[in-house]
């Protein structure tokens, strides 16, 4: 029962639920930018060198002909998916700047935070109290 307790506190913490939420936002963010790469960025990209699908670049490392990467793909042969490499670079590229500048934002946040002049603490009632007392004992003198 002591280790279900544990189990329980733990994945209630907030880091934990905030890393969960993170997590799949970011597996969202992330279908989000390969459909812009694959469906919104490369097709103009292709279209301006001649009508190149980059999907389906490859290179065939056999001596059958194969008329698309899907089917050396179906047939089983060994091929170099260059293409499909060259969207998945672009989608990190795009990600990688995207989390930059969101840590970039919450920096300057944070530096932000720490310019503001903070205030300076109360001192415990006691500390004022004893210095009522010492200023009081002092104008007697």
């Amino acid at each position: 029962m002591g280790m279900i307790k544990e189990f329980k506190e733990f994945a209630v913490k907030g880091n934990v639920v905030d890393m969960a939420v993170g997590i799949i936002i970011g597996g969202a963010f992330g279908t989000i930018v390969k459909s812009l790469v694959a469906d919104i960025i490369m097709p103009p990209i292709g279209l301006a060198l001649g009508g190149v699908d980059f999907s389906d670049l490859f290179v065939n490392l056999t001596d059958i002909k194969y008329e698309s990467l899907a089917a050396a793909q179906e047939a089983g042969a060994p091929v170099i998916a260059y293409g499909s490499f060259i969207n998945n670079v672009i989608s990190f590229l795009i990600v990688a700047f995207a989390v930059f500048l969101l840590i970039k934002g919450i920096n300057s946040l944070k530096k932000k935070e720490e310019e503001a002049p903070a205030e300076p603490a109360t001192p415990p009632r006691q500390e004022v109290l004893l210095e009522e007392i010492r200023d009081a004992l002092k104008s007697r003198a």
